[in-house]
């Protein structure tokens, strides 16, 4: 079953005000939209996502780490032709379903975006939405006019699942004008079951939202931090190989795979974090397949392993200890390789290198130690 995501993302939400569109303003260090693909980065069931952003914003958007790995698509004139140009670009390789999102609600749960998901078993549409608890009024001219009831009404939520034939026939046959997705479904007869939505998935609209958005995400936030440390002796060789950059020298490094102890180092700091153990656990030494291996299958498995768990590397810090080679000249590629692995953006990645002072192993040059340090968040 493959379940696709589409961010709508195009839109300029000028009653939030501020200096930028409301999806690229600041809230907890990151912006609107980094918090909203996090989520759906999360979230096990979604196996592709489209974000639909306004042709103005494309290079604000391949600038940013979330986006990493996700689809862009520019925006049409209104929320509907964005909401098309989003499901026609997944009609090549089509999905099952497709969940349909507004980027504005950055506080979306990983437990919201499952539930329906799941309604989508039995029902060609669901959308999460909140019965109406308060009286309803209508009023002109700032005075009351007269009352409604609340009986049956409900306030609508995203994201908006469907089937992905079915929407995408709903929305060719629509006419224009329709409010959400779910308006588009109904129109083309589609039933939509109503899932269970949540008080914090407000969708930011005024600037007061900012504040109670930040509030939300601050306080779910869950920070890991892992250690790793790691070292190998030389032998007879003509380059060492650390953080995935092969550097001139004198001797290599020796180790059951290709020993690259500022790898192994970042590795087992991410396994740390996760308590998932070390490289040993996942990759034993006594199993000849891994002999002379590539240290970035390992260093691939502990971000995958990661995200899979609902977390995102925030950042990385490696220390590479010893006399010789000299790191610095090397210490920029490093960043870019590590970066590239790890999916991430390379001001994310810290390498560095000391001396022992000629003390220790490191300082009588028989060995390389490398010592790193991992953040992982989860929103």
């Amino acid at each position: 079953m493959q379940i696709a995501a589409i961010i709508v993302a195009a839109g300029r939400g000028t009653r939030a005000r501020g200096p930028l569109p409301k999806q690229w303003q600041m809230i907890a260090g990151r912006s609107v939209a980094a918090w909203t693909l996090r989520a759906f980065q999360s979230a096990n069931e979604i196996s592709t996502i489209v974000l639909v952003v306004h042709p103005d914003d494309l290079d604000r958007v391949k600038a940013l780490p979330e986006a990493r790995g996700v689809t862009l698509v520019t925006g049409g004139a209104d929320r509907a032709a964005s909401v098309r140009a989003g499901i026609e670009a997944l009609a090549s390789d089509a999905p099952d379903r497709v969940l349909i999102h507004d980027v504005a609600r950055p506080c979306i749960s990983r437990r919201l975006i499952a539930d329906v998901c799941a309604a989508l078993e039995t029902s060609p549409g669901a959308a999460p939405a909140l019965a109406v608890s308060d009286a309803l009024w209508t009023g002109a001219d700032g005075a009351v006019t007269g009352a409604r009831s609340r009986d049956g009404l409900y306030r609508a939520q995203t994201p908006q699942g469907f089937h992905y034939d079915a929407i995408r026939a709903a929305h060719a046959e629509h006419a224009g004008g329709a409010a959400d997705d779910v308006e588009v479904a109904l129109a083309a007869g589609l039933q939509v079951a109503i899932v269970p939505g949540s008080e914090d998935n407000l969708k930011i609209t005024t600037p007061g939202d900012f504040a109670r958005a930040e509030k939300l995400l601050a306080g779910q936030m869950d920070i890991r931090l892992g250690n790793g440390f790691d070292v190998h002796r030389f032998k007879d060789g003509d380059h060492v190989t650390l953080c995935g950059v092969d550097i001139p020298h004198d001797r290599a490094l020796q180790g059951h795979s290709d020993a690259d102890v500022g790898m192994h180092a970042v590795t087992d700091a991410i396994y740390g974090a996760l308590a998932e153990g070390d490289i040993g656990r996942h990759f034993p030494p006594s199993d000849p397949q891994w002999r002379g291996a590539d240290s970035a299958i390992f260093l691939r498995h502990a971000a995958r392993l990661a995200r899979d768990k609902g977390y995102a590397i925030s950042n990385i810090d490696c220390t590479l200890i010893c006399e010789r080679p000299k790191v610095g000249p090397h210490a920029e590629k490093m960043q870019t390789v590590m970066a590239d692995l790890l999916e991430i953006d390379p001001s994310r990645v810290s390498i560095k290198a000391t001396t022992s002072e000629r003390l220790g192993f490191t300082g009588r040059e028989e060995g390389i130690a490398a010592l790193a340090t991992a953040t992982l968040v989860s929103p």
